[in-house]
């Protein structure tokens, strides 16, 4: 069956969100020819909290921030969110999840998954009965 392209719809192919459990970490994505770039707002986050898995085509971003307040120390003005932050999102088969990577620099986790071949964008070209004709 044939369908309209439709630009938006494409990123949703690659991923659907399964899940946003506790609360949900931010996110950008940007697609590349060979890539999808995820980009994770995860400021003052320890290093050593952070995981992110890829089980049965489900690429899972988790994190920790813990309390910061010392005995004898109430918040009067809290703002910044503490707790648990999780991610799920659904990859298509489109991904070649054995090369997924990720970083950690300046609070913004980074995760680049990899497009295999067939997800990459082709020309096609267009025979005429004349190039038939030559080719036979």
């Amino acid at each position: 069956m044939l369908t309209s392209f439709d630009p938006r719809a494409e990123f949703h192919r690659a991923f659907w969100t399964a899940d946003r459990s506790f609360s949900a970490a931010r996110m950008d994505a940007i697609r590349r020819d060979n890539e999808i770039e995820l980009r994770f707002d995860l400021p003052g986050i320890d290093t050593d909290s952070i995981d992110v898995t890829v089980d049965r085509g489900v690429l899972s971003v988790s994190a920790k921030r813990s309390e910061e307040y010392a005995d004898g120390e109430k918040p009067f003005v809290r703002e910044r969110v503490m707790g648990s932050f999780s991610r799920k999102l659904r990859l298509s088969d489109t991904v070649d999840a054995e090369k997924i990577a990720a970083s950690y620099d300046g609070g913004v986790l980074t995760v680049k998954v990899p497009l295999t071949e067939r997800a990459q964008p082709r020309k096609i070209e267009i025979s005429t009965p004349e190039q038939a004709a030559v080719t036979a």
